[in-house]
């Protein structure tokens, strides 16, 4: 079974258990996680589909500009592909009035008064041409639906997630020997994410975080024209883009030796990531994780310096579920692909972070991140 029938499959039964008969989906991510279609999703918000849970059938809307790619990537998947020039609403009328949602599966006789699902957060203007076209139809929004099933990874997707760290962990080793004092961070940042697109990333993960000094205080820092200049702590936090999956690291290097507050913030941060990274495991949750890290901030004197959760997940998109922060108690599993990156901030003076990830495995946690926790002075 290809990873997209696996997928469908997956959800279908999701939505069987629901109570809901169909999903209606315009994320981007989402259509790339269900359909598997490489090479076809530019950005363009051109696109949507609609899975049918007893039948597992699934129908893709798109436009002439998609539409021979998407035939050449579909030419080993069941979904049903249409270009008619229609809205996405009044295709997605047209299908409901065909009755897809009620084709019966295996053992099952088709039920009346259908309720479709509603994936994702549609502007007011197009959830009301759909209200207006439905007529009558149960429209139930949903929350995170699709995110959830993609919280936990197959091995397709694990493959991609760690050819993109191999490109994150080179690019780490590149500008590690590329680095002056003297240089700014903008220097830095062009050099870091034309190394990484050179060595095969079809994209960025994000806009790399370049930082130094009193900048690094800051957790999303914008790289500017800041010098770097001994004595001060550098955060780099970068990823690359591979077929589809992006990857997610930190790492703080030193322009000459660190001050001796600086030196124990390192050490700190250092113990708090490879602590928890032990001790993740299916059944812990993001919060335990979260106080963890927290609390062996606190035991060497850097009580309430994060001030951010610890992690969250990773794949097609940088930010995903589950998340390991005081809110989520929920039970990791086996397949969830989380970071690990545990820092201090210190407004006008420094910040230092240690970001890793990797998947939570039937009895721990393998780490993709193979760029050393050892202190890299400039």
């Amino acid at each position: 079974m290809s990873y997209s029938k696996t997928r469908i499959a997956r959800l279908c039964e999701k939505l069987k258990a629901e109570n809901l008969d169909g999903l209606y989906v315009r994320n981007l991510s989402n259509l790339y996680w269900l359909s598997a279609f490489d090479g076809v999703f530019d950005g363009e918000p051109a696109h949507a589909l609609l899975a049918a849970a007893r039948a597992q059938e699934v129908f893709l809307h798109t436009d002439f500009r998609y539409i021979h790619a998407l035939e050449e990537a579909a030419l080993s998947s069941d979904i049903q592909l249409s270009a008619v020039e229609k809205t996405h609403a009044e295709w997605l009328a047209a299908l409901l009035e065909e009755g897809v949602l009620s084709k019966a599966g295996a053992g099952e006789s088709a039920v009346r008064g259908m309720v479709l699902g509603i994936e994702d957060e549609l502007s007011l203007a197009e959830y009301r041409k759909l209200e207006a076209v439905l007529k009558g139809q149960t429209i139930k929004e949903t929350s995170k639906f699709v995110l959830e099933l993609r919280a936990v990874k197959d091995a397709d997707e694990v493959r991609r997630l760690k050819a993109a760290q191999a490109i994150t962990d080179a690019a780490f080793a590149h500008i590690v020997s590329f680095i002056k004092a003297g240089m700014s961070e903008r220097e830095v940042k062009i050099e870091l994410e034309d190394f990484m697109l050179r060595q095969g990333a079809e994209g960025l993960a994000f806009s790399s975080i370049v930082a130094t000094g009193a900048n690094g205080a800051s957790p999303h820092a914008i790289a500017g024209q800041t010098k770097l200049e001994a004595g001060q702590a550098l955060v780099l936090d970068f990823g690359a883009q591979v077929s589809g999956y992006c990857s997610d690291m930190t790492r703080t290097v030193f322009i000459g030796e660190p001050s001796a507050r600086i030196l124990d913030a390192y050490v700190a941060v250092r113990q708090a990531n490879e602590e928890v990274e032990a001790q993740l495991k299916p059944g812990v949750s993001g919060a335990e994780m979260q106080k963890l890290a927290e609390d062996i901030l606190a035991a060497a004197g850097f009580e309430g310096a994060m001030g951010h959760s610890l992690g969250h997940g990773v794949g097609i998109d940088v930010h995903e579920e589950p998340l390991l922060a005081k809110k989520n108690t929920v039970p990791l599993e086996e397949g969830n692909v989380v970071t690990v990156e545990p820092g201090v901030y210190f407004k006008d003076e420094f910040g230092i972070r240690l970001e890793d990830f990797g998947i939570i495995t039937r009895d721990g946690f393998e780490v993709f991140t193979q760029s050393s926790h050892d202190m890299v002075i400039i």
